[in-house]
């Protein structure tokens, strides 16, 4: 099957990988490229230039297509992630960077744990290829967030829009109170639902098979690696690396649902996830740089549709802005409150 322009618009996607690398080679302000690109020009260009509404037709063209290119984009983000951050503890190790380009060096590969670390891997997790699978959770261990690999597939997908789900924003949430609820709840909630796996199939849940404690003892493994590499600042430098994964997925997380709840048909059962369960945006280059993520409704409809055949949801409520600038909005709860909680549909509100 022959590429179009449309298809090759999401090498876009590398942008991030890329200014994080040049930044560390060139050094200096060049080390807060990736946060001046990703939060500064791109919600810029996402103001300046609404969606026109044949975007909206554009995932319609490609339904029916299972090209090899789509999926090797996703895959090459296993190699490009951790030579990423290889190249990223060696430049730390070996030059003299000051606190300042040491900090914008840790926030600038951290866009690329949450982009390519966590949201690629959100897509591979959702595929049914056993060795796809396993690629989403390498991914998952590059920045500290091998639990989702869990707790996303078995248990957001299952409660999202309810009280019952961790990562699903209440309406009048600030985010700072939502953040340690959604991390501490993801996590506790990944050891109930493996515990549940394990007790069904007859099995104590400290059973070799129990994949968070293969999941603890991978992602330790690989910290002593580069504890004996780098040394523990390199260390520290990693886990601060996965700490701004872990923010800005979060921040994905508050914008995609915030307000928005299913109704209860029946004592705790809930109606089918719909398309205005998830808010949307058809902001172009949100939607490349983290793979059509921004079409979280047709998401939630059918988790296993791919990411380059995922529709635009007329149904589904649409944010003013790309995910950049909503995360960045989200960081100030009065600003996002005045912005939001008018669009939240009447019957959420």
């Amino acid at each position: 099957m022959s590429l179009s322009l449309q298809d090759l618009r999401y090498l876009v996607a590398y942008s991030l990988p890329l200014t994080a690398a040049l930044g560390l080679w060139w050094g200096g302000a060049a080390t807060w490229l990736t946060v001046l690109y990703t939060f500064g020009l791109v919600p810029i260009l996402e103001l300046a230039r609404p969606p026109a509404p044949a975007a909206a037709n554009i995932a319609a063209a490609t339904e029916r297509k299972r090209h090899a290119f789509f999926d090797g984009l996703l895959y090459l983000n296993v190699p490009l992630q951790y030579g990423l951050l290889a190249y990223f503890l060696h430049v730390l190790a070996t030059s003299n960077f000051s606190a300042v380009e040491t900090a914008g060096a840790i926030f600038s590969v951290g866009i690329c744990c949450g982009a390519l670390g966590i949201n690629v891997a959100h897509e591979l997790g959702h595929r049914s290829r056993d060795w796809e699978q396993r690629l989403a959770q390498a991914l998952l261990l590059s920045t500290w967030y091998a639990h989702f690999f869990i707790e996303h597939n078995r248990g957001h997908h299952r409660h999202v829009a309810t009280p019952h789900d961790p990562v699903t924003a209440r309406l009048h949430e600030p985010f700072w109170r939502f953040l340690p609820r959604a991390v501490a709840g993801e996590y506790r909630s990944a050891w109930v639902l493996e515990a549940d796996r394990l007790r069904r199939q007859g099995q104590p849940w400290w059973s070799a098979q129990n994949q968070m404690l293969q999941f603890q003892g991978a992602q330790l493994g690989l910290a002593g690696l580069v504890l004996a590499w780098v040394g523990s600042a390199g260390l520290l430098a990693w886990l601060g690396t996965a700490a701004v994964g872990y923010l800005l997925f979060q921040l994905v997380n508050y914008v995609e649902h915030y307000g928005l709840l299913r109704r209860q048909t029946a004592p705790g059962v809930y109606e089918r996830v719909q398309p205005h369960h998830s808010w949307n945006s058809e902001h172009a280059l949100g939607r490349i740089l983290l793979y059509e993520l921004t079409r979280h409704s047709d998401h939630h409809y059918l988790a296993s549709r791919p990411y380059h055949t995922l529709r635009h949801q007329p149904a589904a409520p649409a944010m003013p802005t790309g995910y950049p600038g909503m995360m960045l909005l989200a960081t100030v709860p009065p600003l996002w409150f005045h912005v939001m909680n008018r669009r939240v549909p009447a019957t959420q509100a």
